[in-house]
């Protein structure tokens, strides 16, 4: 189930290359509308109303971004404060949803409407370091592997707190979006696990050939 629907809001980015970012992701009521970005669209994501502005964000195979509030929870201990829908940037907030596990390619409708696809997990960087004030929070995330996923948009529509997830397909093999982050960051045994898989973005696939190669 989403917990929450997020949006972002554009506020000074003091701590990447981009001036500004979106990483604060606020819930908001009512429906929101969501449609497959252009892959030429700069900034572009699914959502009506949110957009990023950091370079190699967003696009068709990062539109929508999940985060599990168990995960949350689990960070919340571990940092030892409050952390709020939204605040890890993601653009669902879900309950009851295994992201971590679900598999590259896994489909997800999201209420009557939309259809997602597990495209790819995020890997962090310097602004998410910055906006979350926690010295060494890229290697500790890292370390955790609590990654979330991004989905790319297969059917459009509207989207609002409290409609349901349901996984509508399951592809052919087992790497989740936690061993695709393992792969792509401290595990690179995994990494030819990563080579077949259709629906992980080809950018993803051709770094995985050149540490493989």
């Amino acid at each position: 189930m989403l917990l929450s629907v997020n949006i972002g809001k554009p506020r000074t980015n003091h701590w990447n290359k981009a001036a500004i970012t979106g990483i604060d992701k606020r819930p908001v009521d009512g429906p929101v509308m969501v449609t497959a970005p252009e892959p030429l669209e700069a900034g572009a994501v699914g959502l009506a109303g949110d957009r990023t502005y950091s370079p190699g964000h967003g696009g068709p195979d990062q539109a929508v971004y999940a985060y599990a509030r168990e995960d949350l929870d689990f960070w919340e201990d571990e940092l030892g404060r409050p952390l709020p829908h939204g605040v890890f940037g993601e653009n669902l907030t879900t309950t009851g949803v295994e992201v971590n596990g679900a598999l590259i390619g896994e489909r997800w409708r999201v209420g009557s409407e939309v259809v997602l696809e597990v495209s790819c997990p995020r890997i962090p960087c310097g602004t998410f370091q910055g906006w979350l004030d926690e010295s060494g929070w890229i290697k500790r995330f890292t370390r955790t592997a609590r990654p979330g996923a991004y989905l790319r948009v297969i059917e459009p529509g509207e989207i609002r707190t409290g409609d349901a997830v349901d996984v509508v397909h399951r592809p052919d093999h087992d790497v989740t979006a936690a061993i695709a982050f393992r792969a792509l960051t401290g595990e690179p045994a995994l990494l030819p696990r990563l080579l077949t898989i259709e629906a992980l973005p080809e950018e993803m696939k051709e770094k995985a050939r050149r540490r493989t190669a």
